[in-house]
């Protein structure tokens, strides 16, 4: 079954928001093994505007399943990651004022640059994914680098999925093709919602692990957070 990594940064975005510790981002991510997750994602960013690097720490304490940070490898970014050796490294082309990730990396044009980065924490014993459009060259371009993973950009296919989702789906089907061809374990994230996950995973071979936030964090909301974290899985299970 494709796991499921919770990625917690709306709740910080809300605790931030008022000061204070309310919610508690440890007790939540805790919450989220708890009712079933594989996983927790964090992507601290610079401004520290929701995920802040001391969570990351206190975060490294007491997580049990996989912990995935992803972020845009900037040296601070790089101290952080090889100071808490989590189980995965997720590394992110966004800019620093980004509002949330919008494109993936040109692993051809940035290869140098990221075969340095996939030497540095693979040395550590760190699994790297490298964040990626649905492109058959871009997945190749992962491949060269030596990364692990990578994890396809998955905000086109959430956007036209209503319009037509055989065609929004296919170019991932082909981008997972070619990464099951050449070797590379794959995962998949951004705007996958209980609205389109499921033909997702049904279709998309070699699915290893989902991160999912901003839509199960919003479902919590109205249908509480064990339940979403089961509704989830279950989108998972079925497919």
């Amino acid at each position: 079954m494709t796991r499921l990594s919770v990625n917690i940064n709306k709740v910080a975005t809300i605790r931030n928001a008022r000061g204070g510790n309310n919610p508690n981002l440890i007790k939540v991510a805790q919450d989220c093994e708890r009712f079933g997750a594989q996983g927790i994602t964090v992507h601290p960013r610079p401004d520290e505007r929701h995920i802040r690097y001391q969570d990351v720490l206190e975060l490294k304490e007491i997580v049990t399943t996989e912990f995935n940070i992803e972020g845009n490898p900037d040296e601070r970014f790089i101290e952080l990651v090889k100071r808490v050796r989590p189980e995965q490294v997720t590394l992110v082309p966004d800019a620093p004022d980004a509002i949330t990730s919008n494109a993936g990396w040109d692993t051809i044009r940035h290869a140098d640059h990221l075969r340095r980065l996939v030497d540095t924490f693979k040395a550590d014993g760190i699994r790297v994914s490298i964040f990626v459009d649905a492109d058959e060259r871009m997945v190749e371009g992962a491949k060269a680098v030596g990364t692990d993973r990578i994890e396809l950009y998955t905000e086109p296919y959430a956007t036209h999925f209503a319009e037509n989702q055989e065609d929004a789906i296919a170019p991932f089907v082909r981008a997972a093709e070619r990464a099951q061809a050449v070797g590379l374990g794959l995962n998949a994230g951004h705007d996958l919602s209980l609205e389109n996950l499921r033909y997702f995973a049904e279709r998309i071979p070699g699915l290893l692990e989902v991160s999912i936030g901003h839509a199960l964090i919003s479902d919590a909301l109205y249908f509480g957070l064990e339940n979403t974290i089961q509704m989830y899985l279950r989108e998972l299970m079925i497919a």
